[in-house]
């Protein structure tokens, strides 16, 4: 099986632009899209986790606020 490894030349290689958007289209077309459904499954299991995560963080900077008034009055 043949390597598709590239040789990434010597640091004084100048920039190429072309061989640059080549390459990215290339990387591009490896990349597996999500469906539009899980798109959507995936979007809204991040925001209930974000919404419980925060919810969280609100409930127990509550309860420390409420401890901190309690023992420094």
């Amino acid at each position: 099986m043949r390597s598709r490894k590239r040789d990434l030349g010597t640091p004084s290689e100048t920039f190429n632009l072309v061989t640059f958007l080549k390459g990215t289209k290339e990387e591009l077309d490896k990349v597996v899209w999500p469906t539009r459904q899980q798109l959507i499954s995936e979007s809204a299991a991040v925001l209930l986790m974000v919404s419980l995560s925060a919810t969280v963080v609100y409930l127990v900077d509550n309860l420390f606020s409420w401890a901190a008034r309690q023992v420094f009055g």
